[in-house]
C-alpha cells in the first residue's frame, strides 16, 4: 500500500527513500564514520542484544583497545537516555566497541563475530544503517542522511546500488527472506 512517499510490507512501513536512494559504503573515504559520529546518543540497542553482548563481552573485549575496555569495565557498554536504550560512546564519538585497522573504524563485535568467536554479528541497528527504525505503533524504516555519508552515495550510484540492496543482509535478518523479496518487487520510479 503506498501513502504518499510510505510502502507497507506486512506491517513495516518504509519510506521510499530506502528502495531509491544509492549507498555502497566506501570506507577508505568516510574511515568508518557509522562508529565514531558525534552526538550524544550512542547506537540504538534492543532489550534482549544487551543480555547478547553481555554473555559475549569475554570474546569481544580482545578486539577493542585498551581505553575502551576501560570504559566498557567502568561504565558497562550501554545506558539508557530518555527512555532509549543505546551502545556507549567515548567522549560523545566512537563507539565503545570500535577498533580502529589503517585509521578506519571498525566493529570489534562484527570482527568477533567473523573470526568465529561469537554468533551475534553486531547489534541490529548497527547492521541496518544507514536504515533506522522509528516505531509509531509499528516499525518505519528511513534513509538517516549523514554528511560523512556522501561517498556512499557516489559510490551506490556508480555501483547502482540501492540503500535496500546494501542493506539486504540486515533486512533479511530482521524481517526474514520472504519480506525482503516483496521489497525487492516494488516498482522503483
Amino acid at each position: 500500500m503506498f501513502l504518499d512517499n510510505i510502502v507497507e510490507i506486512n506491517k513495516v512501513a518504509v519510506r521510499k527513500e530506502v528502495f531509491e536512494t544509492k549507498f555502497v559504503c566506501d570506507l577508505n573515504k568516510c574511515k568508518g564514520a557509522c562508529c565514531t559520529l558525534e552526538s550524544q546518543y550512542g547506537a540504538p540497542l534492543l532489550k534482549d542484544e544487551i543480555k547478547i553482548i553481555e554473555n559475549l563481552l569475554p570474546d569481544i573485549l580482545p578486539y577493542i583497545s585498551e581505553k575502551h575496555k576501560e570504559e566498557i569495565e567502568t561504565n558497562g557498554f550501554w545506558e539508557e537516555k530518555e527512555g532509549n536504550l543505546l551502545i556507549r560512546s567515548l567522549n560523545n564519538k566512537d563507539c565503545v566497541f570500535a577498533r580502529f585497522e589503517n585509521g578506519i573504524a571498525k566493529c570489534g563485535i562484527e570482527k568477533a563475530y567473523f573470526d568465529n568467536k561469537i554468533n551475534f554479528q553486531k547489534p541490529i541497528s548497527c547492521h541496518l544503517f544507514p536504515i533506522r527504525i522509528s516505531n509509531f505503533g509499528g516499525d518505519i524504516l528511513r534513509f538517516e542522511k549523514f554528511k560523512e555519508c556522501h561517498p556512499a552515495i557516489e559510490n551506490g550510484s556508480n555501483l547502482n546500488v540501492t540503500v535496500a540492496n546494501f542493506c539486504k543482509d540486515s533486512l533479511t535478518r530482521l524481517y526474514g527472506k520472504d519480506w525482503f523479496d516483496k521489497l525487492s518487487e516494488i516498482p522503483r520510479s
